[in-house]
């Protein structure tokens, strides 16, 4: 399955997974599953929930820390 990762203000990637988890999709980028959301249709997932077939694109967000 083929799905459009968007890294919000960084750009999109087609990622191919044959099946997993939705943070197998964070493998292209430069990220770790502790400083994002992800985000399906505008609603959070669990990034160890397993990927859903009819999922094609997904936002990933980055969390913001201040200080």
């Amino acid at each position: 399955m083929k799905v459009t990762v968007e890294l919000v203000g960084e750009g999109c990637r087609t990622v191919e997974v044959a099946e997993g988890t939705y943070s197998d999709l964070l493998e292209p980028f430069d990220v770790s599953r502790h400083e994002v959301s992800i985000l399906v249709d505008g609603t959070p997932v669990p990034e160890d929930r397993p990927l859903d077939d009819d999922v094609d694109h997904v936002r990933i967000l980055r969390l913001i820390k201040g200080g």
